[in-house]
C-alpha cells in the first residue's frame, strides 16, 4: 500500500477530530438554558460540565494506553460512534440532572476514542522536526472543533431548541466516523512480547522530563476548561449589569471567537517554544493568562464590549501553551511508549480539566453568585494555572 503524506494524512485526522468535538461544548453552551429549565444551582451545573471530563479521563488510560498495542484508527472510529449515540442520547432522552450528568459522561468518552488516538496516528506519521508542528497543528484543531461546537450550539437552538443542537452534533459525529473508516491509513502498533499496560504507565510516571509537562499540562486544562465550561455564563451574568441601551453581542458568537482565536494562539506558542526555551515560553504564557483571567473576574459590572474584548484577549493566552505542552510531551515520551504516554499526559490533564469546572460551581454558589462569587471562581481557574511554571522547572532541569 502506498504510503500516505502526512501533510494529507494530518489533514484528515484533524478534519475527523473538529467534527466529532460537535457536541464537546453544546452544555457549556447552553447551560443559563438548562439551569433555568432544570433548575440547576451553580454545583450541579458543575456536575454536568465535569462529567463530560470525568468520561473522558476514566475511558483515557485504556483507550489511548491500548494504541501502543492495537490500531489507533479502530479506537477513533469506536470513539466516533459513541459520540453519536451520545447527542442522540441527549437530543431525544436527557430530562434533568441525572440523565444529562450519564449522558454526558458517555460523551466524554467518545472524545477518548478520538482526541490521543488521533494524536497518535499523527506522531507516529511525523518524525524530527515535521512532528512538533504537525502536533501543533493536531492540538490547535481542538480549538476549531470547541468553536464550532459553541455556534452550532447558540444558532440552532436559536432556531430550533437544544434537542435539534444535540442532534445536530450528532450529525457532525456521523461525518467524522465516515472519515475515519474511509480515508484514515491503520496506526503503527508495537511488536512482539508487550508487558502488562500498567507496567507502560509505570514507566512513563518514572521519566521525570514526561511528567514535567504531563503535571503543566494538568494545571493548563484546570484553567483551559473551567473557562470553557463556565464562559458563556459568566458573560450571560455580565449582561445582566448593562444599561438596557446597551450593545450586546451573544455569548455564544463570543465564546466561538474566544475559541477560534485559540487556533493561531495556539500555533504561535509552540513555533515560539521551537525557537526559545520551551518550559520557559509556557511558564511566561501561564503567568500572564493567570494575570488575565483574574483581572477579567472583576470587570462583569465593566461595558460589555469591555468584558467580551478581556474574554477574546483570554482566549489567546489560555492556549498559548497548549500545542506546546503536548509536543514537549510527545517529544519526551519514553521510546516505544508514545501511546502510553499520551494515556497518562491525558488522564491526569482531564483529570484536572474534571475537577475545575465542579470546583468553579461549588465556588460560585459558596460566596453566592453575583460579582464577589464570579471574581472568586476566576481566581481559582488562575490559581490552577500558576502551578503549571513551578512543574516546568523540572524539565528546564533535565536539560
Amino acid at each position: 500500500m502506498e504510503r500516505t503524506s502526512p501533510y494529507r494524512l494530518t489533514l484528515l485526522v484533524c478534519l475527523a477530530e473538529i467534527l466529532g468535538l460537535a457536541s464537546i461544548a453544546v452544555f457549556p453552551a447552553l447551560l443559563p438554558t438548562f439551569q433555568v429549565e432544570w433548575d440547576l444551582n451553580n454545583t450541579a451545573a458543575g456536575w454536568i460540565s465535569a462529567a463530560y471530563y470525568a468520561g473522558y479521563m476514566v475511558l483515557v488510560p485504556v483507550l489511548a494506553g491500548i494504541t501502543d498495542r492495537l490500531d489507533a484508527r479502530r479506537i477513533m472510529g469506536l470513539g466516533a460512534l459513541l459520540g453519536v449515540v451520545s447527542a442522540l442520547g441527549y437530543a431525544f432522552g436527557a430530562r434533568g440532572f441525572w440523565s444529562a450528568l450519564a449522558l454526558r459522561f458517555l460523551a466524554g468518552a467518545s472524545l477518548a476514542g478520538i482526541y490521543m488516538p488521533g494524536l497518535k496516528i499523527v506522531s507516529d506519521n511525523t518524525e524530527g522536526a515535521l512532528q512538533s508542528r504537525f502536533v501543533s497543528f493536531y492540538t490547535a484543531s481542538f480549538s476549531i472543533g470547541a468553536s464550532l461546537s459553541y455556534l452550532l450550539a447558540g444558532e440552532v437552538n436559536s432556531l430550533a431548541g437544544w434537542r435539534w443542537a444535540f442532534a445536530a452534533s450528532a450529525f457532525s459525529s456521523v461525518a467524522a466516523l465516515a472519515i475515519i473508516v474511509m480515508f484514515i491509513p491503520p496506526g503503527r502498533v508495537r511488536r512482539g512480547q508487550h508487558q502488562a499496560l500498567l507496567s507502560d504507565f509505570g514507566v512513563v510516571l518514572r521519566s521525570r522530563p514526561t511528567m514535567a509537562y504531563v503535571l503543566g499540562y494538568a494545571a493548563h486544562m484546570w484553567e483551559l476548561f473551567s473557562m470553557r465550561s463556565w464562559i458563556v455564563a459568566f458573560l450571560a451574568f455580565s449582561i445582566q449589569l448593562q444599561p438596557a441601551d446597551a450593545v450586546i453581542w451573544s455569548p455564544t458568537r463570543i465564546a466561538f471567537i474566544i475559541n477560534l482565536i485559540g487556533l493561531p494562539a495556539s500555533i504561535g506558542g509552540n513555533e515560539l517554544s521551537r525557537i526559545f526555551d520551551r518550559p520557559r515560553v509556557i511558564g511566561a504564557v501561564m503567568i500572564g493568562s493567570a494575570v488575565l483571567v483574574s483581572v477579567l473576574g472583576l470587570s462583569a459590572s465593566l461595558p460589555y464590549a469591555v468584558v467580551a474584548t478581556m474574554a477574546i484577549l483570554h482566549g489567546i493566552t489560555v492556549v498559548g501553551d497548549s500545542t506546546s505542552l503536548t509536543a514537549g510531551v510527545v517529544a519526551a515520551a519514553p521510546a516505544g511508549f508514545r501511546g502510553s504516554t499520551l494515556a497518562v499526559h491525558s488522564t491526569i490533564g482531564f483529570g484536572a480539566a474534571f475537577l475545575g469546572p465542579l470546583t468553579v460551581g461549588m465556588v460560585l454558589d459558596y460566596f453566592g453568585g453575583g460579582q464577589t462569587g464570579w471574581a472568586m471562581a476566576l481566581v481559582t481557574m488562575a490559581a490552577g494555572c500558576l502551578l503549571g511554571p513551578i512543574f516546568l522547572t523540572r524539565a528546564a532541569d533535565q536539560r
